[in-house]
């Protein structure tokens, strides 16, 4: 069984967790070996501290922990954490530790809220605070997708300013195009992970509290056909298929989709309605 102190080490190894999947999935953009090296850090302290806790198990039981289902989806994800830092160490790959460590991130969310390890109050306790997570981290994407519209919008007005000469003193406070191009895409790479994980602990939340949950739900869908849009508009934008004025309009056009989806998908969602 866990205790509260325990559950509150694990809730900040899950949080270093997340902000490292987000700084790997900048690094796979922006191939900053600064970023890189956090990421990879925050992995290892996550690994350290999932290992101390993987060996106190085993002198509390006195025996190696795979017997049950949950004992099982720990060693798996410490299994998938190992692999993901060995592959950055050895082989150096950068999209592949990205995905395995976001298959790490959910097994160790649902070994942090499984009913057989976590005593009935507390679990409620975790749970709610993993709506409360789940909804902080939500909030923080769409701020972010926010940041990109503007940005988007700024540099479309800027480009007809510029293009039709008309450029004034009334405008000069505005960035320059390449600036405000950065801005869009590093908005758009962070809001984009974070807005991953928050769908993840939202679906592990629903899953956990309802009953009879289909993942045929409106919210749902959504969410991740959102997410992979903006992934998909930066990987175009990274290989130089879409730039300039058609990156905006793509930034634009897909904010209209998230704002579309956070009302609409919410009134057609079978369990979002908090909102």
């Amino acid at each position: 069984m866990i205790d509260l102190t325990m559950s509150r080490i694990y809730e900040i190894m899950v949080l270093l967790y997340a902000i490292s999947i987000v700084l790997y999935f900048i690094d796979y953009f922006y191939r900053k070996v600064q970023i890189r090296r956090v990421a990879f850090w925050l992995v290892s302290i996550v690994w350290v501290m999932q290992t101390v806790f993987f060996l106190l198990y085993i002198i509390e039981m006195k025996r190696f922990p795979v017997l049950t289902l949950i004992e099982g989806v720990y060693f798996y994800a410490w299994l998938l954490i190992t692999i993901s830092i060995i592959l950055h160490c050895i082989v150096r790959v950068d999209l592949p530790v990205f995905f395995i460590n976001i298959l790490g991130f959910i097994f160790v969310t649902i070994h942090l809220f499984a009913p057989d390890y976590v005593q009935h109050p507390l679990r409620e306790t975790l749970v709610s605070e993993m709506l409360i997570i789940h909804i902080s981290f939500a909030i923080l994407s769409y701020a972010s997708f926010t940041l990109a519209f503007v940005f988007s919008v700024l540099y479309l007005i800027l480009y007809k300013l510029l293009k039709g000469k008309k450029y004034t003193k009334l405008w000069s406070r505005l960035p320059s195009l390449q600036q405000l191009s950065k801005w869009v895409n590093g908005s758009i790479l962070i809001g984009n992970p974070i807005f991953l994980i928050s769908i993840i602990l939202g679906l592990e939340w629903a899953f956990l509290t309802l009953e009879g949950l289909s993942i045929i739900d409106a919210k749902i869908i959504g969410s991740f056909i959102i997410f992979v849009i903006y992934f998909t508009i930066l990987i175009l934008h990274q290989k130089g298929k879409l730039s300039g004025i058609n990156y905006s309009w793509a930034q634009i056009y897909t904010f209209l989709l998230v704002v579309v989806n956070f009302f609409l998908g919410s009134k057609l969602s079978s369990f979002h309605l908090w909102y």
